[in-house]
């Protein structure tokens, strides 16, 4: 029996206004030639396939054919539903996707017992038990007091998640135990789940799932079943130094910071394998980077160095879908530089680059404004007072930015004139 198990697809997403419906369907192409060489038996996404709970059209165009070629490739498909995921939306579908070979559990069901059932091989041999358990929110598993403080709230709601999992996992073991009575064949228990455990390394784009609730899931708390495979976190990982108990994390890079120091997005789906009376292998499948990305960072002159080394558009096949490279520049000078971004524009024009994120450097930023906290009101300009206040915010878009200026500067000299107006009169 062999199950590749993957999460956080995020459908939809839209990426500093690009989208990434070319890098999705690449990436669902490749893994249908995974499930072919290998022969996979059932494929489990352990939440947020979509982005969001209303996802446009081409994001379910998307879903439904992969569905369908799933189908046609003989492998069966288990969908759990994520916190961006609508249960409903998820749910709506769910009978007839169940004709095409598919298990969908947008939400909680009636009972934790529910969450429980077995699966088959390519042969139609019973292969494993699954605990199909998708994103649980509070409001499904417990009910607010009068009083109750933040801690008490995250006590109970972790308290309540594991008894969830554990009244799944005793119907899972009452189900390989009538299977293995009929057959003699003793069936691994596969759980899923999607969110934050104790020690999990997030990046940006993973957004809190509990918020005020609770912050982290104690891994000690998960039944012991066989392979417990997790989403939400967007970081292939392993959960507290496990090897059955990971986070299989996004096949794309949905933020900047998912990049390692070399540039790479080293994103993966986790190949899980065994064979009767034989140790469970777990292995990961590196996923290709479809769409380049890249973070360079350094004041001005060290980022042109590093901008000269891109190609020019001249070299790239206009055919090429994923020719230009998406840019995240972080700048390290010190000194504020109102015409920043046409300095980056100048740079990168004749590049087959995209610059998706400009920022100065948080440490400088702050280095900044500490050496500018002595300056007084009085020794300050009404647009440099206005200029202090935008360096303490972060903006992903510098035009964004410069707007802002724009309007002020539009906003102070009708001011001004009002005030001459009202003085000459």
């Amino acid at each position: 029996m062999r199950i590749i198990h993957t999460s956080d697809w995020h459908l939809g997403q839209h990426f500093f206004g690009k989208s990434r419906a070319a890098e999705h369907q690449a990436f669902m192409a490749w893994l249908l030639e995974q499930i072919e060489i290998y022969q996979v038996d059932a494929l489990v996404i352990a939440g947020d396939i979509f982005d969001t709970g209303t996802p446009p059209s081409y994001a379910r165009a998307l879903y439904n054919q992969f569905i369908v070629q799933m189908q046609q490739s003989g492998c069966q498909l288990i969908i759990l539903g994520g916190n961006h995921d609508s249960v409903s939306m998820l749910g709506e579908s769910k009978e007839l996707l169940a004709c095409l070979n598919t298990q969908v559990i947008p939400g909680a069901l009636s009972t934790p017992a529910d969450h429980a059932f077995a699966i088959t091989n390519r042969q139609g041999e019973l292969g494993a038990i699954i605990c199909g358990l998708p994103f649980l929110r509070p409001r499904e598993l417990t009910q607010s007091q009068v009083g109750e403080s933040a801690k008490d709230k995250q006590v109970k709601l972790g308290n309540a998640i594991a008894q969830y999992y554990q009244a799944s996992f005793e119907q899972a073991t009452q189900l390989k135990l009538q299977y293995q009575a009929a057959t003699g064949k003793a069936l691994p228990i596969i759980a899923t789940g999607h969110l934050t455990t104790v020690g999990a390394s997030t990046s940006e784009s993973v957004r809190d799932i509990y918020i005020g609730s609770l912050d982290a899931f104690n891994a000690n708390l998960f039944p012991p079943a066989d392979y417990i495979a997790l989403g939400h976190i967007h970081r292939s990982q392993k959960v507290a130094k496990t090897e059955h108990i990971r986070y299989s994390g996004s096949p794309i890079a949905l933020s900047f910071d998912e990049l390692s120091s070399d540039n790479q997005a080293n994103k993966s789906v986790v190949l899980v394998q065994w064979q009767q009376d034989k140790p469970m292998q777990v292995s990961t499948l590196d996923i290709p980077m479809f769409q380049p990305m890249q973070m360079i960072k350094g004041n001005l002159t060290q980022i042109e160095e590093q901008v000269a080394q891109f190609a020019d558009y001249s070299e790239i096949t206009p055919s090429t879908l994923f020719a230009n490279i998406w840019l995240s520049i972080e700048v390290t000078e010190q000194d504020y530089l109102s015409d920043l971004q046409s300095r980056i524009i100048a740079l990168t024009q004749h590049k087959a680059v995209e610059v998706l994120q400009l920022k100065r450097a948080r440490a400088k930023r702050k280095s900044v404004m500490q050496n500018q906290q002595n300056e007084t009101l009085s020794e300050l300009s009404v647009k440099e007072v206005f200029q202090r206040r935008l360096m303490q915010e972060q903006f992903d878009d510098e035009a964004f930015k410069q707007r802002i200026m724009t309007k002020f500067d539009q906003l102070h000299q009708d001011v001004e004139l009002a005030q001459q107006t009202e003085h000459k009169s």
